[in-house]
Order: structure tokens, then sequence, then C-alpha cells
């Protein structure tokens, strides 16, 4: 069974969006007030479920002064207590942050609806329980059962929905890994992505190419006077263009990731598995680093590799990928990040400095798969040595 999401814009009437956003705030409430519960509980050393905050939440509903929480889907309440116990559940096991007060001047906001919710693509409509029917922008078609259904709404006042659909269809049977259909990928800020064939995909850095707008529009926003139109419609406009960035940095992941995962020529890719986080902290780099949004396009490759049957391998974080020699297995440990090209003083073989760690990349990904013999090189046997 595969599970897809298919997001669609939504055009609802003012009516209706009077609703979508009585469904946003009390859903709101009810997160909220659950958070309370479960604060107040452990602060008493006792343990309350979400079945239990559930059960309370209908008897809160026939309290007079809650009364309105009857105007909205009963089962969308039910999943904020659900998010809430998901959020403490990844608290304790992952030691994320500890889940927080949701606020109700946050611009971004959404709830689910985890059924009942049908689509019509002959009439481009889709209906929402308590809702109805709501205009929207089906650009295409799906074939499966609606699992749960996400309204949101954007900081720019746009509605969509995303709704998860799940497939009687399997996912393809993967193809033996060979050498000759294994490609290795390099991942870069002035070249985005180098493969070991000698490809290089320009890094578009959208954010670097509308940071002078967004640097006049933060700084007029920041200027302008509280609680007045002209900060509202600054507000609304600095969005956009911060929508726009996010927009085209999606659309250019999603389009190399398809073309990866459409390479006849390739069966198997091989990539870095890369410490992002630690490398945000340094602050020359941040900001370079973000805007490439590597974990999106290492998330998207993923999945898309199970998708169309698609082999993927991760070698360690901590492999000499760049300081290698791809042809003798010399290691250079003198290596300096400024050095773009260089020359191995074993076999005297120039290389690229990125060209190279993808070669790397690919070698050490098909070692564990194809063994020695297969990969036929000597960078293994100097690496199995402990040549580095």
């Amino acid at each position: 069974m595969i599970r897809k999401s298919f997001k669609y814009e939504l055009f609802p009437t003012e009516t209706q969006k009077v609703l979508i956003e009585q469904h946003f705030g009390c859903c709101r409430f009810v997160y909220n007030w659950g958070l309370e519960q479960k604060i107040k509980a452990y602060e008493l050393n006792q343990k309350i479920t979400c079945f239990d905050l559930i059960k309370q939440l209908t008897v809160l509903k026939r309290k007079e002064e809650y009364i309105w929480l009857k105007d909205v889907y009963s089962q969308s309440l039910q999943m904020s207590i659900r998010n809430l116990d998901n959020a403490f559940t990844t608290f304790f096991k992952a030691q994320n942050k500890f889940p927080r007060f949701k606020s109700k001047h946050n611009s971004r906001k959404s709830y689910q609806c985890p059924q009942k919710v049908k689509i019509y693509f002959e009439n481009n409509l889709i209906q929402i329980p308590k809702i109805k029917k709501v205009k929207a922008a089906i650009h295409r078609k799906f074939e499966g059962r609606i699992k749960t259904c996400t309204i949101s709404k954007t900081s720019t006042s746009r509605y969509f929905i995303s709704m998860l659909v799940a497939s009687t269809n399997e996912l393809p049977i993967k193809p033996d890994v060979k050498k000759e259909t294994s490609i290795g990928i390099d991942l870069g800020i002035k070249d985005y992505l180098i493969t070991s064939e000698g490809l290089k995909i320009d890094n578009p850095k959208y954010l670097r190419t509308s940071e002078q707008r967004l640097k006049v529009l933060q700084r007029r926003f920041s200027k302008s006077k509280r609680k007045t139109k002209r900060r509202e419609k600054l507000r609304t406009l600095l969005s956009k263009h911060h929508e726009k960035v996010t927009n085209q940095r999606k659309d250019f992941l999603h389009k190399l990731t398809y073309k990866l995962t459409h390479e006849k020529q390739v069966d198997t890719i091989c990539i870095e598995d890369l410490n992002i986080k630690g490398m945000l902290k340094n602050h020359c780099l941040a900001k370079s680093i973000s805007d490439a949004s590597w974990s999106k396009f290492i998330s998207f490759l993923f999945y898309k590799c199970d998708w169309y049957g698609k082999n993927l391998i991760k070698i360690g974080r901590f492999e000499p990928s760049s300081k290698l020699c791809s042809n003798c297995g010399k290691y250079y440990k003198e290596l300096k990040l400024s050095e773009r090209v260089w020359k191995c003083s074993e076999c005297n073989e120039e290389h690229d400095r990125d060209i190279n760690a993808a070669k790397n990349i690919k070698k050490f990904g098909l070692i564990p798969k194809l063994g020695l013999e297969d990969t036929g090189s000597s960078i293994n046997k100097a690496f199995l040595s402990g040549s580095r």
C-alpha cells in the first residue's frame, strides 16, 4: 500500500471562511486546554492519557459556557488532543522542546478532519464536514481512499487542503545494485549538486537573489506603527515574498529529484549522510546552507526512490570523500576548503574537488554492496587498510 499526499488550494466564500476560522479557534482552544490539564496532572504526579482527555472534552462541551464547541466538527477537536499526545511522545522520546501553548495571533493555522471528506473532480469541489462544498483548484486526480485531511491557512491568507490518500498499488521492486548503473552525488553551495559522471547543477540561491528586497520590506515593517492598516499591508507583502522564495525552492527540488529518479541509465544513487544541524552552527555558511535546503532534498529523494524503484545508499558522514584520491586512494590530509582543484602526489592525477568527492561517495556506497572485487578500485584497499 502506497500513501501519498495531495494538496489543493481552496477558495471558500466569506461564510465558509468564518466557519473555517471557527474551527481554527476551537481546535486551538482544545489543544491549549488539553496541555493545561496535562501540566496539572504531572504536577500532582498523576498520569492523564489521550482517551481521558477525550472523555473530559465530551463533558466540557455539555457546559453552558463551552456550548460553542458543538458548532465545529467533533472529530477535529479530538484530533487536536491526539496531536497534543503525539507532541508529548516526541518530547519524551527525542528530548525535543516541551509542548507550548498555541497563540491566536499566529498567522499560520490548521486543523484536521480524519474522515467524511469527499472530492468531486468534475466540479472542482471538496466537501468538508460542517463547511459543506468548497471550491478548489483540483489540478490532478488520484485513486484511493482518503485517510486524513488537513485544512490550513498560510500567512498570506490563502487556504489549502492536504489529503493523505492510501492506494492499493504496491511499491515497485528495486533492481540489483550494479557499478555500471550507479552514481554518486555530492551536495555543495557554489554548485548545488555534482555527480560522479561530472554533471554539475547550479545553485539558484533564491533567498540570496531576493534578499535585498526582503531587507527593504522588513525595515519598513519594523518601523511601522502597530495595529495600523499600513503595518498589516506590509506584513502581508513581506509574507508573500517569503512564500515566493519557499515555492521557488520547492519547485526546484521537486524537478531535480524527479530528474534524478527518472534517469533510465541510473538504478542506484549514493549520497552522503550530512550533519546539517551541526553545519548550521558555522555562522559564515549557515544562511547559504539553509537556502540550499539539503535536508528537504534528501527527504524528497528518499521517498521518490521508493516510488520509482531506485536504490538509495547513504554513506557515513565521516568518510573522507573530498580528501581521498579517487584514482589511487592516496589520502591528502592538508586539503583546504579553498582548494577547488588539487593534484595527487602519488599518481599525479588532477582532481576537481567536488567531482572527486562524488566519485568517492559512489565507491564508498558500493563497498558493502558489491565488495572489493566488484568495485575493482584501489581506493577500497587504501580505505580498509587505514591509510587515512
